[in-house]
């Protein structure tokens, strides 16, 4: 076999993945099938400016949201590997590396628990709203209070109620059994045959019957051509005023205008979000200040156990590929 050292790791912005809870210690530790030890550099963030100058003298690469396009690849001749420290892998132009021979790898399934916790977190948070009458306890409006209950938001039982899904990978499967232990009914717009589903989960034939259905709607698809904008304003007259939509997917999957004016109007009663089109939104988001819209910084993903699955994964990938046998490819 063809020696490949001497070589350089390169970790572009490993701060997201890795805020210093979870040690970097085995990456410092890695070495090349003829045991030449291997360079290991950490950037806690990079900005696009200064890309193609920490990656110049990389054989590999660890990328987050830093992005490697033709232009980028094009300045790196160097290059041998981009791994991806998530599931999806739109930072990096797939065609592009395939032109110039650079594998591409990803983390599939690592955050899965996590990711369906959330969308769970978000729909009990909009039912029950436990923060803001925690915070009313204390202070004090409990005590003042002339009977011995009072609320401050509608209380929603999510029991026989329709739970609805686009996209019915890992995630969305995950997701769906939570709900089916909350009592709720579960239907979904997928591809797989009735047949090839969980008991519980009744497959709809129609993208429109299922959005007509839905009395919560959660979003588990990637973001392809197809799905982008996949909540707009057409789809959304479809739905229930009472209903709500739940996305911890991608925020493309979701013309951000078109909700926010849904819900100002009162014609979508809420919506749960962990993922905007713009992240962070340095420029905004109309949805910033849409009435009953709950957004949390794309932190499904975030969970300690979930990041040292990732970590573990991504080690992996990356030894794999040293001994000519890759894994993960995108």
């Amino acid at each position: 076999m063809k020696p490949l050292n001497p070589m350089k790791i390169v970790e572009m912005d490993g701060y997201a993945a890795n805020p210093g809870d979870i040690s970097w210690e085995p990456w410092y530790n890695i070495t090349t099938p003829d045991g030449a030890k291997v360079e290991f550099e950490i950037h806690e963030r990079t900005s696009p400016e200064l890309v193609v100058e920490r990656a110049k003298d990389a054989d590999m690469v660890l990328t987050n949201k830093v992005v490697f396009d033709r232009q980028v690849m094009e300045q790196l001749p160097k290059l041998k590997y981009i791994g991806v420290l998530a599931t999806g892998y739109n930072v990096v132009d797939t065609a592009e590396a395939a032109k110039r021979g650079i594998i591409v790898t990803n983390i599939p399934a690592y955050s899965t628990s996590s990711v369906a916790q959330l969308a769970i977190a978000h729909l009990l948070h909009i039912a029950n709203n436990v923060a803001a009458h925690d915070a009313a306890v204390h202070r004090g409006e409990w005590g003042t209070c002339p009977d011995f209950t009072f609320t401050l938001t509608p209380q929603m039982e999510l029991a026989d109620k329709v739970f609805a899904i686009v996209g019915l990978g890992n995630t969305g499967k995950a997701t769906a059994e939570i709900a089916h232990a909350l009592g709720m009914k579960v239907i979904a717009y997928t591809s797989k045959q009735q047949s090839e589903l969980p008991i519980y989960i009744n497959k709809v034939e129609t993208l429109e019957q299922l959005f007509r259905e839905a009395d919560v709607l959660s979003l588990h698809c990637p973001l392809t051509p197809t799905t982008k904008h996949i909540i707009n304003r057409e789809h959304l007259a479809w739905m229930k005023p009472s209903a709500i939509i739940i996305n911890t997917g991608r925020g493309p999957l979701i013309d951000e205008q078109a909700l926010a004016d849904a819900l100002n109007r009162g014609s979508i009663y809420a919506a749960g979000i962990d993922v905007l089109t713009e992240e962070p939104p340095v420029n905004g988001s109309p949805l910033l200040t849409a009435r009953n819209c709950h957004i949390t910084p794309h932190i499904a993903w975030a969970t300690l156990a979930a990041r040292q699955r990732l970590m573990h994964i991504a080690l992996e990938n990356v030894k794999a590929f040293l001994q000519g046998r890759p894994q993960n490819v995108v």
